[in-house]
């Protein structure tokens, strides 16, 4: 693939579905809590189910996404961390810079470039389902954690991580793939449908919280973490790719989902705990508008090495 027709063919139409949710934010002023509760409680589960259900999945495959998944969030673990100590930067820092590394953008970004790159094979949506669920599974314990929460704080991230209908989709997706039990048509075709809404409402919804961020150019740590997220991220997702020996659609699916842009999870977390909620918020503006060109990049580099 030619890098222009990546951008023009891959970014270019998930961009412009963030620019009108950008859009009908700033005109409509929609409800981001409301949006964010139709994504985590209706769309993404079903998504994830169906998916799950439809694909040729394997508890091989689970496991090479798994062991990708913990090496990669470890390596990048100890690199931010070693950086932040190098910067000396101030423990409320040092944790909002974390989670805009270790968490990132899976569901809202890298689900729709990934149905895009691969024209919806059922293999890698699968690959992406998986790792969206992992990410969200971060994003509600060491995600809160590592915001050094209160005890109270700890409680609430348990019993969120216990509310993410997405973890009970993902089992009950795998159990009705390996069961010989075939859904009824009354059953399945309301799941298509909202699979099939996943992708919109998702960008949309990641436009609408956008729109709502500012940006300060001159947060040394906004530019650092964006750097590790979208360049370095990817390089060492090569690495362990090369490393465990994958190849073909495995590869390239997992390559791609490491290099998206920092979760507005992140950014939400440090909101409710009042932990650097501005700098949280930059990074996640600044690392979305940068993945246009890292993103495309990252896309045409996997078809080169691992095709």
């Amino acid at each position: 693939m030619a890098i222009l027709f990546i951008f023009l063919n891959i970014i270019v139409p998930v961009f412009i579905l963030i620019g009108l949710g950008a859009w009908m934010h700033k005109v409509f002023k929609l409800d981001l809590y409301s949006l964010a509760k139709l994504n985590i409680y209706f769309l993404s589960p079903g998504f994830v189910l169906i998916n799950l259900y439809e694909s040729d999945f394997s508890f091989s495959l689970l496991g090479k996404v798994f062991g990708f998944f913990i090496v990669f969030i470890t390596l990048l673990y100890l690199v931010v961390q070693g950086i932040a100590r190098a910067g000396q930067y101030s423990k409320s820092v040092r944790g909002v810079f974390t989670n805009s590394v270790v968490l990132y953008n899976s569901g809202n970004y890298g689900v729709p470039v990934n149905d895009l790159v691969f024209n919806g094979n059922p293999y890698a949506a699968t690959i992406q389902v998986i790792v969206m669920t992992f990410q969200n599974v971060l994003s509600y314990t060491f995600g809160i954690f590592s915001l050094k929460a209160v005890e109270e704080g700890r409680f609430q991230a348990l019993v969120g991580l216990l509310r993410m209908p997405a973890i009970y989709a993902m089992a009950l997706g795998i159990l009705l793939n390996v069961l010989p039990f075939q859904l009824p048509d009354f059953l399945l075709q309301p799941g298509e449908y909202i699979a099939n809404a996943m992708i919109g409402m998702a960008l949309l919804t990641l436009g609408a919280q956008v729109a709502q961020l500012k940006f300060n150019p001159k947060l040394l740590p906004v530019y650092i973490s964006v750097g590790i997220r979208l360049i370095l991220g990817p390089i060492l997702a090569c690495g362990i790719i090369w490393l465990f020996g994958y190849d073909g659609m495995l590869a390239q699916a997992l390559l791609i989902s490491s290099a998206m842009p920092s979760s507005v999870n992140s950014a939400i977390i440090a909101q409710e705990f009042r932990n650097e909620p501005e700098l949280a918020a930059q990074i996640v503006l600044a690392s979305t508008i940068f993945s246009m060109i890292t993103v495309t990049l990252t896309i045409y580099c996997s078809h080169i090495i691992f095709s």
